[in-house]
């Protein structure tokens, strides 16, 4: 099977493996669902002032700026409930800019929450993301997707009625 790891993956592997699976099969999400139309929305309305989307081979990077000479990439996420997931993405999004030799630094932004968190790669955030790399395309090699499991993502989850009804 032909795969590339994206940022997506990277998000969506520390929020449910079954979702990794599926995404790289092409099944998507329900794109009506209100947590991806929330999302969309506050891709459009927050920042407008910024350089948005920054496209290459690992994904699409929502903000970048240069300040002082450095790179300063943003994801800009709806809540800070999946701050573990936006901190791997865009972490995977450092590694592979590092891997082209550009030098970056990044931000998890939370406008409704009024929040940034600060991101750098550091050796051991790059073995981090090389560990879920692996995960990600054992999960990906399997032949069925994982079984689904309850956990405190189902109930805002895209992929709802596909895994549970």
């Amino acid at each position: 099977m032909d795969f590339n790891i994206t940022g997506t993956h990277i998000w969506y592997y520390f929020i449910c493996h079954r979702q990794v699976w599926l995404m790289s099969r092409h099944i998507e999400p329900d794109q009506e669902h209100e947590s991806i139309m929330l999302g969309k929305l506050n891709d459009q309305t927050s920042y407008q002032r910024e350089k948005k989307q920054l496209i290459f081979e690992g994904g699409v990077i929502d903000l970048y700026r240069e300040e002082n000479g450095r790179l300063i990439i943003s994801e800009v996420k709806k809540s800070g409930r999946f701050e573990e997931s936006s901190r791997m993405q865009l972490l995977y999004y450092l590694y592979k800019l590092h891997e082209i030799g550009i030098d970056a630094v990044g931000e998890v932004r939370i406008p409704k929450e009024k929040k940034i968190i600060p991101v750098r790669l550091t050796l051991e955030n790059e073995r981090n993301v090389l560990k879920a790399c692996a995960s990600i395309e054992a999960i990906v090699s399997q032949e069925r997707p994982p079984k689904p499991f309850r956990c405190r993502f189902c109930l805002g989850c895209a992929y709802l009625e596909f895994c549970w009804s």
